[in-house]
Parts: structure tokens; C-alpha cells; sequence
């Protein structure tokens, strides 16, 4: 691989770095990270997963139980003169400790160790897509606000052009349709800017359901350093990282580890045990002959017990074949998991890469539609160039701007999503150190070797917070637009008069009817 390659310990916590002022993507991701509930619940399933373990090697663990019972007699008849106890009471204490049990236990652990390994890699996987909703929210907030500025700024610039408009057709300079015209694409633009106000407030709203609290004022996202230069460079980091592949690949050993333990299911199995007894009648015992009859009495016992299945009318071979075929269904998800890895890897890196030529191709189409609006204003002071013209240059112009935005917010959420599918886009790679970050082995560490059945956790509670009471968005702008992006009102100098060059060629003259001054101009 060549330099630039994304790999190994690099870490992108410099993308994370931004310029003060504003909210910072770092600080939306650290806010997600703690409080994001698809986190926080991943976190929860996983601890859930942990008790596999101990659930496993209790299997393999001493059990003792106890049998205690209080019987009274209501109907007691005499045998061979001697009168039944009117009541008698019992306590027997067993204990047992599994010797062999064909490799059940052992192979229950591994599994269950198995999958706690894949549930970790499943929340790997799970903070790198929050992570991708935290920049994808981001930046598209950080578009909708520059949509919305830029059909404020459209609006503003053809409300001057209807202005001109009306004053020219004043002095007979334009036709009532000319007016008309700049009206209508005046209120087309207002339509527009409606829809983009709507689209800003769901997408901020979007980034308090991702993040928890509402946008504010963004900053500008610093670049996303050391993506792949090419997709076999990017698929093979992939491959080796990703932690779906990962997880997949554990669920896998976890099914082959089951196949251990149905097997078991048809071999002998080995036992210590111990126990013991204690009966009392409670000085109901009565006497016989002037002997007093013994009131209580105790018994213990102690040996090995084995069980030896004979027939078990193929119960465990149907399990043995049903574990086998899971565990070829692993193997194959397996396969399924990677190919849609190498899938998504090299779609995102196409993304990518088209979003970076969009850029490059909006940049020139956005300085090139300025010149021919320009151009095309020129040329209509001369009587070459219509209002339609004019106002067909602006809303191309107005196209290319929002296009090369979109471009922009495109491109930076596809390079996120490439690094994600790499296995390069977890709070380990983001250096996010605004709080102690989660260490999933905490958990299995403190449940592992837990033995005391009365033992438990305190009761959830829920970590992520909600937002019914955060305020509802509105579509209110105070982010700056891009210098490159902004333009100046252009109005149409009422110069030319009713001879100009355009109102020659076929066109009515003003004294016939409705295209005369003296006619108010229709919207």
C-alpha cells in the first residue's frame, strides 16, 4: 500500500479538531457517544450477553439444594398395635459435583466466550453507524443552511429584478410580460425557499434525535485525513477490520463450539455426590410397652453417580445435525457479511471519489453560470438578451450553487462512511476523551466468576435523555454563506427607453393595449 492508505494504529483524531465558535463535530460525537439510546441500549445487550458466561460455567459448578417438609397425620391408625407419629418433620441436604459431562461444559463456555467477542465487535459495529448518523446530521444541517441562504439571497435578488422590472415597463422600457415573467420566477423562488426552510428544520431536528440536543451554530467540519487511494487499498483494511466481519467471523466459532455440546448430549456423564437427612416426629412418637420410641434421627450418604444414556429415541443426534447445520449457516453468513462489506466498501469509496469530480465539476459550473449571468445582464441593457434569459441565467446559477453544497456535504459524509466500512471510524480511532470511554471488558471481568445466586444489579434506569423538551427547530439562519457562494443584486437601469433594441422585431407597440404603461402590471 502506498502512503495515504488508512491502516493499522493511525488514528483520525485530527478531523475532529475544529475551529472555535461554534459547535464542533468532535463535541456532537463525544454528546453521542454518551448519550446516544441505539449506544447506550448496544451496551446494555451487551452486558446481557456477558451473563452467558457465568450461565455457562454454573453448568460445571457445585449445586446444592435442599428438601425440607412438616407432615401431620389427620388420620392415624394403628398397625399391629403400634400407633402412626401424629406428625413428623424432615430436612435433607444434596450436593453434587459434575466430574464429566462429555465436554458440554467446556464447549457451552467457549461459545458463550464466543459470542461475548462478537457482541463486542456488534458494538464496535453499532458506534461506528452512530458515528456515521452524527456526521451525516451534521452536515446536512450544514447544507440546509446554506440552501436556505442561498434562496434568501435568490429571493432578495429577484425582488430587486422585479422592482427594475416594474420601474422599466414605467417608462416603457419592458412589456407587461416581461414584468410578469419576473414576478412569477419571483414567486417560484419564494415557493422554493419554503421548501428549503421546511427541509433545515427536519434535519435539525434529525440531529437532536441523533445527538440530544439541537444544533446551534455549527462549525465547518475540518478534512478527513488518510482515506484509501484506491478501493482494493480500502477493501483490504476493511476485510481485516470491519467489526460486522468480526463478529461474524466469532458467531461462527460459537456455532462449531454448540455442535461440542450437542454431542455431549449422547455421552455418560459423572457425578460426586453427598447428602444428607434428618427426620424428627416432633414428640409425637408414643410409647410401646414402656419403651420410648426414638423422637428423631439423622442419615448421610456419599459416592459417585453416573448416567449412561441407552436410547433416547434419536433426540441427540437430531440435535447433533441441528447444531451442524447452524453452524454451516455461520459459515455462510460469514461469506454473505463479507461480500457486502467489500460491497459497501468500494460503493462508498465510488461515492466518494464522484462526490470530490461533482465538487470540482459545480465549482466551474458555479463560475461559470456567474459569468453568463453577468454576461446575460450585459447583453440585455444592449436589447440582445430578454428577462427571460436573465431569469433563466439565475436559477441556473442558483442550481450550481446548491449542487456544489450538496456536493460538498456528499463528499464528506461518503469519505465518514468509507472510513466507517474500513473499521476506522470507532471512538477508539476518534480519540474521543470528553469522558472515560467504554470498556466492555469491565463488565464481563465483574460477572465472570460470580457465584452467589442472590447476587444482582441495582435497577436500569435510562442513560440516553430525551428531547420532548428541547425547543422545535425553526428554519432561522445565522451561519454566513460561503464567500464564493454569495452575489450582489444586479437591478436593470431603466436606460434604454422605448426605442431599445428589444422592443423592436415584431413586438406590439405600446399603443395597443395591454402592453402599454399606463396598464398596471399584472402578477
Amino acid at each position: 500500500m502506498r502512503g495515504g492508505i488508512f491502516f493499522g494504529g493511525v488514528a483520525i483524531a485530527a478531523i475532529l479538531a475544529g475551529p472555535a465558535g461554534g459547535e464542533t463535530l468532535r463535541e456532537a460525537l463525544v454528546r453521542a457517544y454518551a448519550t446516544n439510546p441505539q449506544l447506550t441500549g448496544a451496551r446494555a445487550n451487551l452486558r446481557a450477553t456477558d451473563e452467558t458466561v457465568p450461565l455457562a460455567r454454573s453448568q460445571g459448578l457445585p449445586q446444592v439444594t435442599t428438601q425440607s417438609s412438616v407432615i401431620e397425620n389427620v388420620l392415624n391408625t394403628r398397625s399391629q398395635g403400634i400407633a402412626q407419629p401424629a406428625r413428623t418433620g424432615s430436612v435433607q441436604v444434596n450436593a453434587s459435583l459434575p466430574l464429566y459431562a462429555g465436554g458440554a461444559v467446556r464447549n457451552g463456555v467457549r461459545a458463550a466466550d464466543a459470542r461475548v467477542d462478537a457482541g463486542r465487535a456488534n458494538l464496535r459495529s453499532t458506534e461506528a453507524n452512530v458515528f456515521t448518523l452524527v456526521v451525516a446530521a451534521y452536515n446536512d444541517v450544514i447544507r440546509d443552511e446554506a440552501i436556505v441562504r442561498l434562496n434568501q439571497q435568490n429571493v432578495r435578488v429577484l425582488e430587486v429584478n422585479v422592482q427594475a422590472s416594474n420601474d422599466r415597463f414605467q417608462v416603457g422600457d419592458l412589456t407587461r410580460t416581461d414584468v410578469a415573467q419576473s414576478e412569477a420566477r419571483l414567486a417560484f423562488a419564494q415557493s422554493q425557499l419554503r421548501q428549503a426552510e421546511a427541509s433545515l428544520i427536519s434535519s435539525r431536528e434529525n440531529y437532536v434525535a441523533v445527538t440530544g440536543a439541537p444544533s446551534g451554530s455549527l462549525d465547518t467540519p475540518p478534512a478527513l485525513p488518510n482515506l484509501p487511494v484506491d478501493p482494493t487499498a480500502a477493501v483490504g483494511v476493511a476485510v481485516a477490520n470491519n467489526p460486522a466481519l468480526l463478529a461474524a467471523r466469532r458467531q461462527s466459532d460459537a456455532a462449531g463450539f454448540d455442535v461440542g455440546v450437542a454431542r455431549a448430549g449422547r455421552l455418560p456423564t459423572v457425578s460426586a455426590v453427598v447428602g444428607g437427612s434428618y427426620t424428627s416426629f416432633l414428640g409425637s412418637a408414643q410409647s410401646l410397652n414402656g419403651i420410648v420410641l426414638q423422637q428423631d434421627g439423622g442419615a448421610a450418604q456419599a459416592g459417585l453417580q453416573m448416567n449412561l444414556p441407552l436410547f433416547q429415541a434419536g433426540r441427540p443426534a437430531a440435535q447433533v445435525r441441528r447444531a451442524q447445520a447452524l453452524e454451516g449457516a455461520a459459515l455462510e453468513q460469514v461469506t454473505q457479511v463479507e461480500r457486502s462489506i467489500v460491497s459497501d466498501t468500494r460503493s462508498a469509496f465510488a461515492a466518494w471519489q464522484s462526490a470530490l469530480r461533482v465538487i470540482e465539476s459545480s465549482e466551474v459550473q458555479v463560475a461559470a453560470n456567474r459569468l453568463s449571468l453577468e454576461g446575460v445582464r450585459a447583453e440585455n441593457s444592449v436589447g440582445t438578451r430578454t428577462i427571460l434569459d436573465i431569469l433563466n441565467a439565475e436559477q441556473e446559477l442558483l442550481n450550481s450553487q446548491v449542487q456544489l453544497v450538496t456536493a460538498r456535504r456528499d463528499a464528506y459524509v461518503a469519505g465518514f462512511a468509507l472510513l466507517a466500512a474500513m473499521g476506522r471510524a470507532e471512538s477508539r480511532d476518534l480519540g474521543l476523551d470528553g469522558g472515560a470511554l467504554y470498556d466492555p471488558t469491565v463488565n464481563y471481568s465483574r460477572v465472570r466468576n460470580r457465584i452467589w445466586d442472590w447476587d444482582q444489579d441495582e435497577k436500569p434506569v435510562p442513560v440516553a435523555p430525551g428531547t420532548v423538551n428541547t425547543p422545535a427547530q425553526t428554519p432561522v439562519v445565522t451561519r454566513e454563506l460561503d464567500p464564493s457562494l454569495q452575489r450582489s443584486p444586479n437591478p436593470y437601469t431603466p436606460t434604454q427607453g422605448i426605442d431599445a433594441p428589444n422592443r423592436q422585431g415584431g413586438v406590439a407597440p405600446a399603443t395597443q393595449g395591454v402592453d402599454t404603461p399606463s396598464s398596471s402590471p399584472q402578477g
